[in-house]
């Protein structure tokens, strides 16, 4: 790839080893999956929070199961919204719905400041704006709401936090 100076975000696809005869996939789970790009303005994350639950509802969940991913949702582009410190800039939502597993995964990255301490950035109370009246409590939000939070953040390139779900248990 070219030095452009953009960064790419590359979604995993789901690739089978073998087709079947029905032009379904074997041997590997078979899966649907969304993007979305949309303006870093707090106004987002109410949109976003839709998109992924009517998206999540591909796998019938309970409406707490969809109540979770839409507070998890809306925690993660809080946080990419504030990682620009006020500047303009994308957030970038990407959902995967496994059906058979009944597993519902959501990223929601961003290109904003980053993060120094992902360890520190997750304990609870922990919040690099306490001057806009932030409670430190987002990262303990997704965590509550979703089996399995993954944040991958290096500063002045970003952060990408990971959120998986199994369904129906």
């Amino acid at each position: 790839m070219e030095e452009t100076g953009q960064t790419v975000q590359e979604t995993p696809k789901v690739q089978a080893e073998q087709t079947g005869e029905n032009g379904k996939n074997v041997g590997m789970p078979e899966c649907e999956t969304m993007e979305l790009i949309m303006e870093s303005r707090s106004e987002n994350e109410e949109f976003a929070r839709v998109v992924a639950a009517v998206f999540a509802s591909r796998l019938d969940p309970t409406l707490e199961e969809l109540d979770d991913i839409k507070t998890a949702v809306s925690e993660a582009v809080t946080n990419a919204v504030i990682g620009y410190r006020g500047q303009e800039g994308k957030i970038y939502l990407s959902a995967t719905a496994w059906e058979k597993e009944r597993l519902f995964s959501v990223t929601v990255r961003d290109e904003g400041v980053g993060i120094r301490d992902v360890e520190q950035a997750m304990e609870p109370m922990f919040t690099t704006c306490p001057e806009d009246g932030r409670s430190g409590m987002g990262f303990s939000f997704m965590e509550a709401f979703m089996d399995r939070v993954e944040v991958v953040s290096a500063p002045g390139k970003g952060t990408s936090v990971t959120m998986k779900k199994k369904i129906g248990r």
